[in-house]
């Protein structure tokens, strides 16, 4: 789907307390589609991962969780 068309500007971003939450919803909504960040450990300190569904609707995932 081309960027410039009106709609598709926006993300919906989820925010789950968990990083098993993370993955579960992640795999839900991306199969299907493009994953447009990797899984990863980003630089603000969340587990961060973005992708576009096979709607074509764009979802973040931001966890900040910690791992010990």
């Amino acid at each position: 789907m081309p960027s410039h068309l009106s709609g598709n500007n926006y993300s919906i971003n989820l925010e789950p307390d968990t990083r098993t939450e993370t993955d579960k919803l992640f795999k839900a909504l991306s199969e299907g589609g493009k994953i447009t960040t990797e899984l990863q450990e980003m630089f603000w300190g969340a587990y961060f991962v973005s992708c576009t569904d096979k709607f074509g609707v764009q979802w973040m995932f931001n966890c900040l969780e910690k791992v010990e």
